[in-house]
């Protein structure tokens, strides 16, 4: 499967923020209440929503509303669509290896 790049640079905007990477890193022990992650975070609720938008539109998580609250998760669809982002990136190809000035 091959992403756009604009794919890419959602899943990869996601994790360049350090909030971003301890929330989703919270996360990762499982289900966790907005509430809660706004007691670890130490963050105002605009901010973690904030983050929260960037991290479930990257598709890494997933939000359910229980309540007033919202429940968010690691997105194991999102996790591996992650994988394929960074091989893909990452994958370096042998043909093509000509030069057009000719060295």
């Amino acid at each position: 499967m091959e992403l756009s790049n604009k794919q890419i640079t959602v899943i990869f905007k996601a994790l360049c923020d350090e909030n971003r990477v301890q929330i989703f890193r919270l996360l990762q022990g499982g289900e966790r209440c907005a509430c809660h992650l706004l007691e670890e975070m130490n963050l105002s609720q605009p901010t973690l929503s904030h983050h929260m938008k960037i991290l479930c539109d990257s598709g890494l998580v997933v939000g359910r509303k229980e309540g007033k609250w919202m429940h968010y998760s690691v997105s194991e669809q999102g996790v591996q669509l992650a994988l394929e982002c960074l091989r893909e990136l990452t994958a370096v190809s042998e043909s093509g290896n000509d030069c057009c000035c000719g060295e």
